[in-house]
């Protein structure tokens, strides 16, 4: 049978204790208390309050991303469509600044552009440019990094092309 210890057990004991005894009791309870509180409230506050200009710097970053990117797109949306004439054009001046290193392939309202060692500046300069100039929006990329460069091949939609 498990002994358990009631109120007025607790209280014999209590008065049968030293003063000294006591205070030492009393001393371990409230650095158990005090211990319980930080677990329990001060801690998981404290690293929210060390934290947090962290994680709003990081919000603030990633919402400014967000309008730039709001911002290119209303852009984007308000240029004049272009024709498939306009599209090409601009997609074959865009992949002539790459020089040797790429080849456009052109087949109705898509194209195919195939890379051998292209930076990835001036892959994204070609994006950008396919982008604004011929409306053209990436559909597929198949792109491995090599010791020259980017090599493989993306597919682009032209202008309102799905």
């Amino acid at each position: 049978m498990a002994t358990r210890l009631d109120t007025q057990e607790l209280q014999r004991r209590w008065a049968a204790m030293s003063p000294r005894e006591r205070g030492l009791v009393a001393l371990a309870g409230v650095a158990v208390a005090a211990l319980l509180l930080w677990y329990a409230a001060l801690r998981p506050a404290w690293t929210t309050w060390r934290t947090a200009p962290a994680q709003v710097r990081t919000l603030e970053a990633e919402q400014l991303r967000m309008q730039r990117l709001a911002a290119e797109a209303r852009e984007l949306k308000a240029q004049p469509p272009v024709n498939a004439a306009q599209a090409a054009e601009a997609l074959k001046a865009a992949t002539e600044r790459l020089g040797a290193n790429a080849k456009l392939s052109l087949l109705g309202e898509r194209a195919t552009l195939t890379l051998t060692g292209v930076t990835a500046e001036q892959l994204r300069s070609w994006l950008a440019d396919a982008r604004s100039g011929a409306r053209a929006r990436p559909l597929d990329m198949q792109l491995t990094r090599g010791d020259n460069g980017l090599s493989g091949q993306i597919v682009v939609a032209l202008g309102g092309a799905s």
